[in-house]
């Protein structure tokens, strides 16, 4: 602790159980969201391993090698370890701590998030125990050690030889930060009104404070459990390096809290991650000494008749644990050091990994809901621009639109009708714009990879057993990984909206209807609000990638002048990955809609050119010469014509495009010199039969795709497991007016309106269960055999 006291983090209940479907643990103050972003061990079903490259060397910067291993393949390997973890029996997925550096972030959400256990090796206790002896004995040979026989901070300049008390005075002065008592549970009874004034104090709440505390609980002032979880296996990961002069007990009791599922209650605020955060983690170090001011969860993971909120002095009774005394140093120890912010960070490196390959997922989709080109992922871009990460995503999305039937042919102008030769930029340079965030987020994994590695307090006990004073406790790398993956976060939104906004705008989206609407588009403005959803979220997902390193404070009587509020990014960062996974989720349901539409137009078009034909063979065969030729140009004129006319009801619709196609059929005639008077009255038949006949063709097959809405016939490979996943998996309908109506007055049949539908999906992000079909996709498109 370099001087400064940082203030600390944490929230309700964000638990998963190995044994049992996840649940989330509802609490009093459970205000944040819960983070999951993996499938419960019920939703995993069998363990399906991705294959990807071996690395010799089994440390952290090897074992995820960025040399060898590109974004795509750390991902899946990822997502192997976690696997493994959370659905191989407890006895055979605990996380070893063995003070080798070793610990991996696919660890850290088994045990955060699924509560995978915890073991530490006989060594690494050992070499504990040898480092507080060091401690110990320097101590007694007479030596000024900060923070240990003195004060802390910019009151280090004192001393004292009463070293036991020290350190229990530093864990309750830092016990500072604010906790939202629970709400009132029950009204007065009247042995109650006749013994005091309870009565009087509840109407107090009830008029006037409960008519707030909803709104406190809104912006909850405790850390999720996930985020603590974290904290503490990597706090306890730090301990076992040996480098921190303590003993081996607070690594063993730890662990044991840990694999009791007993989480202390940490407040959300107060860090500033100078000297480490000293106020969240002081939470953990009164846990760990019994104190009865302090509270947390205790009980089964995701069980509410069992899980139970109660101060740590009562948990540690009930679980037959010993009070911890804090001996020299070890106070310090506990509280200095960068294991919240780094926790917290862990847990959004982990969500931001997976978000950024959904987000390739759903642009290979937005090509093809947009009937875009593959050409612009062509292998040569990336050759003369040799990016890893435009390379990476450039392969990705040719992998991804394998066998999709709605990409558009560039050697055949007429398959882009009348629109621009080339895809906008929004999927025109996508590899360029996600490559770089590839990077970027490959850098930020190895920071914070380093960091929950790292030995973080101060002082510290070298391999000499010499006591030396530094800053390991500034947390500027974890800050800085922070910053990249929030900035990152921004810029995938944008790029999701932009391709959202094309996808709505009917003068943007080649011809799909206005507000992605299959019905009139007088009467049916679907997705309108949604458009104006995203517009929303991603000015939030602007504001939230502010840097916090330009809002820094001089803190604790000057000493800590600079401090890397690497807390504040993490929270930050949590706060806009969930916003982005909103804007994911609406924009998922807003391309599985454009998908379902594109399939019904193919068929249209597929149903009503023999009809057509027919039609035309009928009134203009006759006639004779040039008849093929003009067949060809009529259903040229007709595409061409249909796309452009998406904005018309069909009562205008067919007859606008009839009249479009009369110009070609005269213009034939002429070309062939033909001034047969049976043309005249064949034209006016034509003008009379063709609308009701293109419009009845239209309404047939839309009535019958809306019976069995299925597009997987003509998608790629990652759209049509995207979209078998949204529709047939969690049962997100295709929208039409008749579900519109039924929404009003419901008798039978899904009535969910579109933010349950978008809700729907943004659980499946929540709880991980949509990155099984996007790692499938990425391995796929990687060709891992």
């Amino acid at each position: 602790m370099g001087g400064a006291l940082p203030i600390n983090v944490n929230d309700g209940a964000d638990c998963h159980e190995l044994q049992a479907p996840v649940k989330d643990v509802p609490s009093e103050n459970d205000g944040l969201s819960n983070r999951s972003r993996i499938p419960s061990i019920a939703e995993v079903g069998s363990f399906v391993e991705y294959p990807v490259p071996e690395e010799s060397s089994t440390s952290p910067a090897s074992v995820f090698s960025q040399k060898t291993l590109g974004h795509g393949r750390l991902t899946l390997r990822r997502w192997n370890v976690l696997l493994k973890l959370i659905t191989n029996p407890p006895e055979n997925s605990s996380v070893a701590l063995d003070g080798a550096s070793s610990l991996d972030i696919a660890s850290i959400i088994a045990v955060a998030r699924f509560g995978a256990p915890v073991n530490a090796a006989d060594g690494v206790l050992n070499a504990m125990d040898t480092s507080s002896q060091s401690m110990r004995e320097c101590l007694n040979s007479g030596q000024t050690i900060y923070g240990v026989n003195t004060g802390f901070g910019g009151s280090a300049d004192t001393h004292t030889n009463s070293v036991v008390k020290l350190q229990r005075n530093l864990i309750r002065f830092l016990n500072c930060g604010i906790i939202v008592p629970p709400p009132v549970k029950r009204r007065p009874t009247k042995k109650d009104r006749a013994t005091d004034d309870t009565d009087a104090e509840y109407r107090e709440m009830s008029d006037f404070g409960q008519s707030r505390y909803d709104e406190y609980q809104l912006a909850s002032s405790t850390m999720p459990e996930s985020w603590v979880r974290a904290t503490m296996l990597i706090r306890s990961n730090s301990l076992a390096t040996g480098n921190s002069g303590v003993r081996s007990d607070l690594a063993h009791s730890l662990v044991r809290l840990l694999n009791l599922n007993i989480s202390p209650i940490i407040p959300l605020r107060g860090s500033i991650s100078a000297s480490g955060d000293l106020i969240p983690l002081s939470y953990i170090a009164a846990t760990l000494q019994g104190s009865s001011e302090v509270e947390v969860w205790m009980g089964r993971r995701g069980d509410e008749r069992d899980r139970r909120r109660l101060t740590a002095n009562e948990a540690l009774s009930q679980a037959s644990l010993e009070h911890l005394e804090l001996g020299p140093k070890e106070g310090l120890t506990m509280v200095n050091g960068t294991s919240v912010s780094a926790g917290v960070a862990s847990l959004a490196l982990h969500d931001v990994h997976g978000l950024i390959s959904l987000s390739q997922v759903l642009t290979a989709m937005a090509v093809e809901a947009l009937r875009g080109s593959v050409e612009s992922f062509d292998a040569f871009f990336s050759e003369v621009r040799p990016h890893s990460g435009q390379t990476e995503v450039a392969s990705n999305l040719r992998g991804f639109l394998q066998g999709s039937q709605l990409v558009a042919n560039k050697v055949n102008d007429d398959d882009r009708g009348n629109s621009l030769h080339q895809d906008r930029y929004a999927i025109r340079t996508a590899p360029q714009w996600l490559g770089p965030l590839l990077e970027d987020l490959m850098l930020a994994d190895k920071q914070v990879s380093v960091e929950i590695n790292s030995t973080t307090d101060n002082p510290l006990v070298n391999t000499g057993q010499k006591i030396l004073h530094g800053g390991n406790f500034q947390a500027m790398s974890v800050t800085s990984a922070m910053e990249k993956i929030r900035a990152v976060t921004t810029s995938i939104g944008r790029l999701l909206f932009a391709q959202c906004t094309e996808l709505i705008n009917p003068a943007l989206s080649n011809g799909l209807p206005p507000n992605l609407t299959a019905d009139e588009p007088s009467q049916s403005f679907l997705f309108k609000g949604i458009d104006i959803c995203m517009a929303s979220l991603q000015s939030e997902l602007g504001v939230m990638s502010m840097p916090v390193t330009s809002h820094v404070q001089n803190a604790e009587m000057g000493n800590q002048s600079v401090n890397s509020l690497a807390l504040l990014s993490s929270r930050c960062a949590h706060t806009a990955l969930d916003v982005l996974s909103q804007m994911s989720a609406a924009y998922l349901l807003a391309l599985c809609q454009a998908l379902d539409l594109r399939a019904i137009q193919l068929k249209f078009l597929s149903s009503f050119y023999p009809k057509m034909e027919s039609l035309a063979t009928e009134l203009f065969g006759p006639i004779g010469k040039g008849f093929e030729p003009m067949l060809q140009a009529l259903w040229k004129e007709f595409k061409k014509a249909y796309d452009e006319t998406t904005s018309l009801d069909s009562t205008q619709r067919y007859v606008r495009i009839n009249h479009s196609l009369r110009s070609t059929i005269i213009d034939h005639a002429f070309q062939n010199s033909q001034d047969d008077p049976l043309l005249i009255s064949a034209l006016k038949e034509w003008s009379e039969r063709l609308p009701t006949l293109a419009s009845e063709t239209s309404q047939a097959t839309l009535v019958s795709y809306a019976v069995h809405p299925d597009a997987t016939e003509y998608l790629g490979k990652a759209s049509r497991a995207m979209y078998t996943f949204v529709r047939f998996q969690l049962k997100i309908p295709f929208e039409t007016a008749s579900r519109e109506h039924r929404g009003m007055n419901v008798v039978d049949g899904d009535s969910r309106n579109l933010g349950a539908l978008v809700s729907e999906i943004y659980g499946a992000i929540q709880k991980g269960t949509i990155y099984t079909p996007v790692m499938d996709c990425l391995r796929e498109a990687m060709a891992v055999p």
